[in-house]
């Protein structure tokens, strides 16, 4: 059964082979990659394994990054979801994170946070997380704020592929 979630404005739902020009959109700007690494995108056959890999992770997982819809308009506006992490990062290893990317012209507009949200709430109240984690890159101000209003606390700096990030993490307190 996948998984679909709905807010006042937006359609959560798995990433799919129809989503490959929005997802080469979202990829392919410098500015989107700011803080990832500076390193966009150069071809949509990139995005179509990027694409196969979060298919990959809903088998493996049960879970993953998931498409974010506008309902108004049907459109393609980036992606958001709970991803299981099976690979070392600041000391943790095998724990859910949070994460969230938008097209440039949707940026400013309250989804990061509608849609965090509701894959929060989601973590906790059906997926019984303990503790989901996040981590944004130390100058990414619109992120930081993000999680921020989410309620996950800062924990510590810390050096991701030569990027230097913050550490969020949110407790679950129904558990």
């Amino acid at each position: 059964m996948s998984i679909i979630l709905q807010t006042e404005r937006l359609l959560l739902r798995e990433i799919l082979d129809t989503d490959l020009e929005g997802m080469f959109a979202l990829d392919n700007n410098p500015n989107v990659h700011r803080y990832l690494g500076k390193n966009p995108i150069l071809t949509i056959d990139k995005s179509q394994e990027y694409i196969n890999n979060i298919r990959e992770q809903y088998v493996a997982h049960g879970i993953g990054r998931y498409a974010v819809i506008l309902k108004e308009t049907n459109q393609f506006i980036g992606w958001c979801g709970i991803k299981y992490i099976t690979e070392p990062e600041n000391g943790h290893v095998n724990f859910h994170e949070i994460g969230y990317r938008f097209i440039e012209d949707y940026w400013g507009k309250g989804y990061g946070y509608e849609s965090a949200k509701a894959w929060l709430d989601y973590g906790f109240n059906t997926m019984n997380i303990k503790t989901i984690y996040a981590s944004a890159h130390i100058d990414n101000k619109g992120s930081r704020h993000i999680l921020g209003k989410l309620g996950m606390q800062t924990k510590n700096e810390f050096e991701w592929n030569k990027i230097p990030c913050i550490w969020f993490e949110l407790e679950n307190k129904t558990i």
